[in-house]
């Protein structure tokens, strides 16, 4: 098997034991569906399920911005230091600038897509490890956030930003939940579908061959931190719509956990060259039940912390065992 070979069969989306990991973690969700209802009712309240619909669909969101990043075998830290950014971006141009709110959302929007274009930019100028550059830019983009602000909310938005995110679709579904998974059909779409796609994947798989085949490494990497910086702001946006303000503490570290969790539980390889979009989905499924299920349990959020933390521990190792696995399977068809 070439070189070549080895790069496509690699980068389908959930290639091997995608869709069987899949579906075990469908039925772990399942199975936690039923256990919080048993124990505590009001889980499947209308109230709480429109809860759980409108954090779902930023979990999706913060899951993806970390995803298209992974595919690449980099990663990116500053997700949640892009997002709050452009929190606080668009809350002042609605609220001090007065600024119409489409083009505000817009202005919020390129900042998360600048940010993560400098990201990239940094790390194929430089070859710095991405996990070196975003380390260092998360700091970076939150430090210059909280001076520049003050770390002052804008309560004051316009009143249809909140009545957006109050919004319910058939009296349980929030249009945020649809807006995550149209992002969803795109991605999927991206990656199955078209040439960008397929570059991307081939550079996560093996960016040495990649490159000889013609494939511009470079600039799929800086691509993909662009679009990690976007959606990272589209999450950011729908806290904005959640809220009715632009609050200063959402973001930052809060998003780094669920950000690795959805795509990597979902499938997605730390290595690169394999993503899963209906897996990373399924993925944020999983920790926006935990999280809602402990809440209406009562218990203390320092658990949430511990449970992700054991879960995301768990899904590395079993990502390890993974790609131990593909690489001698890869070997034994040669």
């Amino acid at each position: 098997m070439t070189d070549e070979t080895i790069i496509k069969e690699r980068s389908r989306p959930g290639f091997i034991a995608g869709a069987s990991a899949q579906i075990g973690l469908l039925a772990i969700v399942a199975v936690l569906w039923l256990v919080f209802s048993t124990l505590a009712p009001g889980f499947t309240s209308p109230i709480n399920l429109f809860g759980i619909g409108r954090s779902l669909a930023v979990d999706i969101v913060i899951g993806f911005s970390q995803m298209v990043v992974l595919a690449t075998g980099g990663m990116n830290l500053a997700v949640g230091s892009i997002g709050v950014c452009a929190v606080m971006a668009t809350g002042f141009l609605l609220q001090d600038a007065g600024m119409p709110v489409p083009i505000a959302l817009a202005g919020g929007l390129l900042l998360g897509a600048a940010l993560g274009w400098l990201n990239g930019f940094a790390i194929v100028k430089t070859g710095v490890n991405a996990f070196i550059i975003t380390l260092a830019s998360a700091s970076l983009f939150l430090g210059a956030m909280l001076i520049l602000t003050k770390a002052v909310p804008y309560n004051a938005l316009p009143p249809e930003i909140g009545q957006f995110g109050r919004m319910r679709i058939g009296g349980y579904v929030s249009p945020l939940l649809f807006i995550a998974i149209a992002i969803g059909v795109a991605l999927f779409i991206l990656y199955r579908h078209t040439l960008l796609g397929r570059q991307i994947l081939a550079a996560g798989a093996n960016p040495r061959a990649a490159e000889m085949s013609g494939v511009p490494v470079g600039r799929v990497i800086i691509i993909s931190h662009t679009l990690s910086g976007l959606l990272a702001a589209t999450a950011g946006m729908m806290l904005v719509a959640r809220l009715g303000a632009a609050m200063p503490s959402v973001g930052g570290e809060d998003w780094l956990l669920p950000s690795f969790l959805g795509p990597v539980l979902g499938g997605t390889l730390l290595a690169g060259g394999s993503v899963a979009v209906i897996g990373t989905m399924i993925g944020a499924a999983l920790v926006t039940t935990i999280r809602s299920g402990l809440l209406v349990l009562q218990v203390g959020n320092f658990w949430l912390q511990l449970f992700l933390g054991l879960i995301l521990l768990a899904a590395v190792m079993a990502d390890r065992y993974r790609g131990i696995f593909l690489e001698r399977r890869s070997m034994g068809r040669k």
